[in-house]
């Protein structure tokens, strides 16, 4: 089994509740035949650029162990699911579980 670094970018639009029933559902088939390490909501983000005529997406991080078949399943099941503009898989020969990318005090931080 490897480790990987997944995050997809809904849309803009989805409500708190659709966005953590998506998130559930992958979850879901992630944990299927892996193991999930660490979820993070990222929260409403701007893009460097339009993706479907969208200039924000909500940004969802998931770290995980899997194998390599599951991985192939779930972007072929992203790649059909209409409320997600994009996703990005990383392989990753060991993970860094205390670092998170985004987080309050480094957000308010980066505002001042």
């Amino acid at each position: 089994m490897a480790f990987y670094e997944h995050t997809f970018v809904g849309k803009p639009n989805l409500s708190a509740n659709e966005l953590k029933a998506l998130t559930d559902k992958y979850s879901d088939f992630i944990n299927s035949s892996g193991k999930i390490l660490k979820t993070e909501q990222w929260g409403l983000l701007n893009l460097s650029s339009k993706i479907k005529k969208n200039k924000k997406g909500l940004f969802v991080h998931i770290k995980f162990e899997a194998k390599d078949q599951l991985v192939k399943d779930l972007e072929k099941k992203l790649t059909i699911e209409n409320s997600i503009l994009r996703f990005l898989t990383v392989k990753y020969d060991k993970l860094d579980l205390q670092k998170e990318y985004f987080t309050k005090e480094k957000l308010i931080n980066e505002k001042r």
